[in-house]
């Protein structure tokens, strides 16, 4: 019987703040790879020289694997140190619930997100950026704009700015949310200068 909704952000946190505490090395040293292995064994998968499987048989079983190791594993929180656990029926619920489409920007810039799957006649979307690389402040705005006006990139992701006013960006100090606006101010500026105002970000 399917689960009457999909979790929450607080029903997660709730959760986790609840679940079982887990140093961070058990987590990657035995759980994990125990885990992983007796599923392994299980499903007797065995890719030998291919990556990716291509016969029905060994991606299904691929899945269940993953399937069973999720709702048998659960999710680890670094910050708690503690594990979420779901029910196989709050997974399918959640995926039921996934939307089907992402639309990001505006206008002329607007960039529109859909299922893709092998071989598919859809195009997919390019985001272009240094994806959380340290940018130092005084070039943050060029580089940007170099990503903003490729023809190509559909959508920015930002980068991290090290420093704002020569000041270290520092982790939970007010320099921090400084930085964070500076950003924001900066991925406009490029995307203005790069004439994609309405380009996502």
């Amino acid at each position: 019987m399917a689960a009457t909704r999909a979790l929450t952000i607080p029903d997660v946190y709730e959760r986790f703040v609840k679940g079982k505490k887990v140093p961070e090395a058990t987590w990657d040293y035995e759980i994990i790879p125990q885990n992983a292995t007796a599923l392994k064994e299980k499903y007797k998968l065995n890719f030998g020289d291919r990556i990716i499987p291509e016969d029905k048989e060994t991606m299904n079983n691929l899945f269940q694997a993953g399937l069973e190791m999720l709702v048998s594993t659960g999710f680890y929180c670094q910050d708690l140190g503690r594990v979420l656990k779901i029910s196989e029926e709050e997974l399918w619920e959640g995926i039921r619930k996934t939307p089907t489409k992402l639309i990001l920007g505006e206008g002329k810039d607007i960039a529109r997100f859909y299922p893709r799957h092998g071989n598919s006649s859809v195009k997919p979307i390019i985001q272009g950026g240094p994806t959380g690389s340290p940018i130092s402040e005084d070039v943050f705005v060029q580089v940007m704009q170099s990503y903003a006006q490729e023809g190509i990139v559909d959508n920015l992701v930002n980068g991290v700015m090290t420093t704002i006013e020569g000041k270290p960006a520092k982790t939970k100090t007010p320099y921090e949310i400084r930085a964070t606006m500076a950003e924001l101010r900066a991925v406009k500026e490029a995307r203005v200068r790069a004439g994609r105002p309405g380009m996502g970000v």
